[in-house]
C-alpha cells in the first residue's frame, strides 16, 4: 500500500469511527496506530486495544449519567461506613446486600433507627453499588416524593409520575417519619410502593420510627398497614441501635475546644 493509499485509508477509518459516534476511538486512532506499528501488533490486537478504549469511555459516560439521574444528595460509600462504631449493624448482611442479589429477588431493604446512626449513609452507599453495577437508581426523601406526586396530580401528570417512580431498579426513599404525612400523602406513597411491589422492583427505605408507630406518620392505620404489608412481605430489615455520628463529632469538637482553652490558659 502506498503512502497515499495508507493516508486515504486512515481518513476513511476516522470517518467511519466518527459516523458511528465512536468518539474516544477516533481521538486515539493515531496513537494506537503508532503503538501497533512499534509493537508489531496484529490487526486483531490493534482493534481490541482501540475498541477497548471506546468501551471504557462509554461505560464511564453511562455511569456518570446514572449518577446524575440518581441525584444522591451526598457522597456516601459502604466502604466508608464505620461498622465498629455501630456494632448493631450486621456487616455480613450489608455485604450480602452489596452483591445485589436482592434486586433480582425484588427484595426491599429497610434501615431503621434514631437520627444520626448512619441509615442514610447505608442507603446511599447501597445505591452507589447498584449504579456501579449498571442499574438505575433514584433517590428521594419521603417528603419530596409526596410533594412531587401532589404536584403531578394538580398538573394532570399523576400516571406519568407514578411510572417515573416505578421504573428504576432501586428507589431510595429517605427520612420516612421525620415529617408528618396527611392521608393524601400516605395514599401517594402507598401507590408508589404498591406499583413497585407489583413490578418486582426493590425499595430501600430509611425511617426513624418503629413499625408500630407508622399509623401516626400517615394519620391512617389502614394505609400504614397496607404499606407495611407490601414492604415486609419480602424485605430485609436492619435496625440500628447506636449513638449518633453527629453527636460523636460534636463531643470531639467540644473536647478539642476545651483542650485548646486549657492550653492557652
Amino acid at each position: 500500500m502506498t503512502g497515499t493509499d495508507a493516508a486515504a485509508s486512515y481518513q476513511t477509518l476516522r470517518g467511519h469511527l466518527a459516523y458511528l459516534k465512536l468518539t474516544r476511538a477516533e481521538e486515539l486512532l493515531a496513537a494506537h496506530l503508532e503503538a501497533a506499528r512499534a509493537q508489531q501488533l496484529s490487526h486483531v490486537a490493534f482493534l481490541e486495544a482501540l475498541l477497548g478504549e471506546e468501551v471504557a469511555s462509554t461505560r464511564e459516560r453511562r455511569h456518570r449519567a446514572r449518577l446524575r439521574f440518581a441525584h444522591f444528595p451526598v457522597e456516601k460509600r459502604l466502604a466508608d461506613f464505620d461498622f465498629d462504631f455501630q456494632p448493631s449493624v450486621d456487616r455480613a448482611l450489608v455485604e450480602e446486600l452489596a452483591t445485589l442479589a436482592f434486586l433480582d429477588a425484588g427484595t426491599h431493604t429497610l434501615f431503621m433507627g434514631p437520627p444520626g446512626v448512619g441509615k442514610t449513609h447505608l442507603a446511599i452507599g447501597l445505591g452507589h453499588e447498584v449504579v456501579a453495577a449498571g442499574y438505575r437508581v433514584y433517590y428521594t426523601t419521603a417528603a419530596d416524593l409526596v410533594a412531587a406526586m401532589h404536584t403531578a396530580f394538580l398538573e394532570g401528570a399523576w400516571t406519568q409520575k407514578l411510572r417515573f417512580y416505578t421504573a428504576p431498579s432501586l428507589l431510595v426513599v429517605d427520612e420516612l417519619g421525620y415529617l408528618p404525612m396527611d392521608r393524601r400523602g400516605a395514599h401517594a406513597l402507598f401507590q408508589v410502593v404498591d406499583r413497585r411491589n407489583q413490578a418486582g422492583n426493590s425499595i430501600c427505605l430509611t425511617t426513624n420510627r418503629s413499625f408500630a408507630s407508622w399509623g401516626e406518620i400517615f394519620e391512617d392505620d389502614a394505609v400504614a398497614a397496607a404499606i407495611l404489608d407490601r414492604l415486609l412481605g419480602n424485605a430485609v430489615v436492619i435496625n440500628i441501635r447506636g449513638e449518633s455520628y453527629r453527636m460523636r463529632t460534636h463531643r470531639r469538637l467540644l473536647e478539642e475546644t476545651r483542650k485548646g482553652v486549657i492550653t492557652k490558659t
